[in-house]
C-alpha cells in the first residue's frame, strides 16, 4: 500500500459505497462528524425478480453513483475541489457495483490529486461502532466482537485492532438474511423477507412449532441454517399450523442460535469489551433482545448502532476511510475490487 497525494486532516472525506443494492454516498469531517450522506434503494428494480441481480445493480449504480455525489457534497456545502480524500468500498461484494463505486472514486480522486482508500465492506461495518458520537455508551475499545449478520454475510469476528480481525466463526451454508428471505418466501412474503416475516411473527406463537436450532450447544462459533429453512418449507407444505406461528417459531429458532454462538464468541475472546452486531438482520428485535441478554450474562454492552447505519451506507466506508488515512494507509490507483476479500488479507497496525 502507498500514498498518492498526502491527506489533509483538515479536509473532509467523500465515502462511497455501491456492494450491493445500495448506492450511498457520504461526507464526513476527519473528526467523523457527518456533513451529509445519502442512499437510494434499489428495491422496487429487484423486488420483482426476488433478489438483487448483478447486471440491474450494476447498471443502477451507474446511473446514479455519480450524480448522488454531487447532491451529497452540495447539501454539505462543498465541491470535489474541497475535500481531502476519497474512500470507496472496493469489496467483497457483487464485482459490477464494486467497479462502478472503485472507478468513480478513483476518477474524483486523479482528477483533484487526492489519495484514494479502497475499503474491505466487512472492515467499515467492523469501524462503525467507532464513530464518534454515534453510540450513547461510546466507541468500544478494542478488542471487541463484531457479529455481522446480513443477506450476505454471517460471520463472528474479534476485532483485536484496525486491520487486524481474528474470524471465530461463520455460516456454513445459507448467510441469516438470507435465510430470513428465503423463509418469508416460502409463506408468500415480498421479498426482502425479513421484515415482513419479523411482522408476521409477532402475532404468532413461537412455541406453536417445533422447528431446529442448528448446532446449538455445540462448540465454536459456526453457523448452519439450511436445516433450518428445510424445516419450515415442511412446516408450510404440511399445513397444520399458521403462517404467523411459522414465522415465529424461525424467529425465535435463529434468535437462539445467534445468541448461543455470541454466548461461545465471549467464552473465545473473554478480553472483549462488548458485542457488536451490523448487517441488515441487526433491524430484528427479537435477535437485539436474545443478544442483550447474552451481553448482559457476560457483563459487557451489546452495542447496535442505529438501524440505517446497521445496513449498508456510505458513512461506515468514510469513516474507515478516515481511520486507515489516520494510520497511513492509502490505495494505488491501480488497486483492483474485489468480489471476495477476507478480513484476514487487510493490512493491520
Amino acid at each position: 500500500m502507498g500514498a498518492e497525494g498526502g491527506f489533509d486532516l483538515d479536509r473532509p472525506v467523500l465515502g462511497l459505497e455501491s456492494s450491493c443494492d445500495e448506492t450511498a454516498a457520504a461526507v464526513l469531517a476527519p473528526d467523523g462528524r457527518i456533513l451529509a450522506e445519502g442512499v437510494l434503494s434499489q428495491e422496487k428494480e429487484h423486488a420483482v425478480f426476488g433478489g438483487v441481480v448483478p447486471e440491474i445493480a450494476a447498471r443502477a449504480h451507474l446511473e446514479a453513483l455519480p450524480g448522488l455525489a454531487e447532491r451529497v457534497l452540495r447539501r454539505a456545502g462543498l465541491g470535489f475541489g474541497d475535500l481531502g480524500a476519497v474512500a470507496a468500498t472496493s469489496g467483497p461484494g457483487l464485482i459490477g457495483g464494486l467497479i462502478v463505486g472503485a472507478c468513480f472514486g478513483k476518477g474524483v480522486a486523479i482528477a483533484h490529486d487526492l489519495p484514494f482508500v479502497a475499503v474491505n465492506h466487512l472492515e467499515a461495518h467492523a469501524l462503525t461502532a467507532r464513530l464518534p458520537g454515534l453510540l450513547p455508551q461510546g466507541a468500544p475499545a478494542f478488542p471487541y466482537l463484531l457479529l455481522l449478520v446480513s443477506g450476505g454475510h454471517c460471520q463472528c469476528v474479534a476485532v483485536e485492532g484496525l486491520g487486524r480481525y481474528r474470524r471465530l466463526g461463520s455460516t456454513l451454508d445459507d448467510a441469516v438474511g438470507e435465510a430470513f428471505d428465503k423463509a418469508a418466501k416460502l409463506m408468500g412474503l415480498p421479498w426482502p423477507g425479513g421484515p415482513h416475516l419479523e411482522r408476521l411473527a409477532a402475532g404468532g406463537d413461537p412455541q406453536a412449532v417445533p422447528l431446529p436450532r442448528p448446532l446449538l450447544g455445540r462448540p465454536g462459533c459456526d453457523f448452519s441454517f439450511s436445516g433450518l429453512k428445510t424445516a419450515v418449507a415442511r412446516a408450510v407444505a404440511q399445513g397444520g399450523a399458521s403462517h404467523a406461528d411459522i414465522a415465529a417459531a424461525f424467529q425465535a429458532s435463529v434468535a437462539a442460535v445467534l445468541a448461543d454462538r455470541a454466548r461461545h464468541a465471549l467464552e473465545m475472546v473473554p478480553e472483549a469489551t462488548g458485542i457488536v452486531v451490523a448487517g441488515g438482520v441487526a433491524a430484528n428485535q427479537a435477535v437485539r433482545a436474545a443478544l442483550a441478554g447474552v451481553a448482559g450474562m457476560a457483563g459487557v454492552p451489546m452495542l447496535a448502532p442505529p438501524l440505517r447505519y446497521c445496513t449498508d451506507n456510505a458513512v461506515m466506508v468514510a469513516w474507515a476511510g478516515i481511520e486507515r488515512l489516520r494510520a497511513g494507509l492509502t490505495d494505488r490507483m491501480d488497486h483492483s475490487p474485489r468480489p471476495r476479500w477476507p478480513l484476514a488479507e487487510l493490512t493491520g497496525v
